[in-house]
């Protein structure tokens, strides 16, 4: 494990509370994996100098970044890709193993975002349970470790319905 990461998240939570935006916050559910909202640029600089390699953006194209954040990513040697996630439509099964998939490519650390931790803590969440085997509760409760809130009832609906093959 990086050890400077321990520092970049307190930089981290420190400007997000800086920035009036502690609700979103980035979360740590695994050593490997920080997960929260929209990063700024300076974020990105951060997390990019903390050892983070690859981020991960959830959100859909037509969601303000207010930065191109793609080209930040880019100039700072960081992997950068999009999954696009239209809300509690886009959490189904097969965009939780295309998580768990591109997860599973970064052999660093990974910054996986959407605009508040939501989106990226249901998917999490789900893969858990049908990637990964882990019992309906211990999902729940790693994507809420990793920012699930609103979308749970969407994530335990998803989990009643048979699993995909």
């Amino acid at each position: 494990m990086n050890p400077h990461l321990p520092k970049f998240l307190f930089l981290l939570l420190a400007c997000a509370a800086a920035a009036g935006a502690a609700e979103h916050a980035l979360k740590q559910p695994r050593p490997d994996l920080f997960t929260g909202g929209q990063p700024s640029a300076q974020q990105l600089r951060d997390a990019a100098r903390s050892g983070v390699t690859t981020v991960i953006d959830l959100r859909m194209p037509q969601e303000d970044r207010g930065y191109d954040e793609a080209a930040v990513a880019e100039q700072l040697g960081l992997r950068y890709v999009r999954l696009p996630i239209d809300g509690a439509g886009g959490i189904s099964e097969a965009n939780a193993r295309t998580l768990d998939r591109l997860l599973g490519q970064d052999t660093g650390t990974t910054l996986l975002h959407c605009a508040s931790g939501n989106r990226a803590g249901a998917l999490l969440a789900l893969a858990q349970a049908r990637v990964h085997g882990a019992p309906v509760d211990a999902a729940l409760q790693f994507g809420r470790d990793a920012g699930l809130t609103s979308l749970e009832p969407t994530v335990r609906t998803a989990l009643e319905q048979p699993p995909a093959h």
